[in-house]
């Protein structure tokens, strides 16, 4: 039994980091497959399109849910000057990505959608990054060695860039991961 009772979570997503993070809850989970394409809406602020992708992914499983399983959804969206950069299609793009925060400071967004049978949270939590400078030759060996084109913002805080490469962060660095672990576990208390 887990510090939450007999909570199953839902995870849908196919992300290994978010399922790492959940995993190291301790929490019994299952992953579930939802597919939705995603689309970002320039009307949209930054943290509402981030609950909206969330949302949008909850409203795609359409299983029943049993009495104490709680599906989570969650979408993450790198922010820097006001424009929302998305996971990279191409190592050139990556690397224009990484150029562009180099030296900067940007948000990290990330949307969550917790649903149970009969109720439903949705929410986003806000992290500031501080990048230090950073040569063409330090992103090309970044680019080259972890291969980081499934994340926002063509960078994982958790690998060799975070240690090198970011000077300070402001809020839940898991919530740079992918997951606002903290606030989701207040959450499904709140929810239980």
């Amino acid at each position: 039994m887990s510090l939450f009772g007999d909570i199953k979570i839902l995870l849908a997503s196919k992300s290994p980091r978010r399922r790492q993070l959940v995993q190291e809850l301790g929490l019994p989970f299952r992953v579930v497959d939802v597919d939705v394409e995603e689309k970002l809406s320039h009307r949209l602020s930054p943290c509402n399109t981030a609950k909206a992708l969330a949302k949008l992914k909850a409203d795609a499983f359409t299983q029943p849910l049993a009495e104490n399983e709680i599906l989570l959804t969650a979408d993450t969206i790198v922010v820097l000057d006001g424009k929302i950069l998305g996971k990279p299609k191409s190592e050139k793009e990556a690397f224009e990505m990484i150029r562009s925060l180099s030296g900067r400071q940007h948000y990290v967004y990330t949307g969550v959608c917790l649903k149970s049978r009969n109720r439903q949270k949705l929410f986003a939590e806000r992290t500031t990054v501080h990048f230090r400078h950073l040569t063409d030759e330090t992103i090309r060996y970044y680019i080259d060695n972890y291969k980081p084109m499934d994340k926002a913002g063509a960078y994982g805080i958790q690998e060799w860039i975070g240690l090198f490469g970011v000077e300070r962060i402001n809020g839940c660095f898991y919530n740079v991961m992918g997951l606002p672990v903290p606030r989701i576990c207040k959450e499904i208390e709140e929810m239980g």
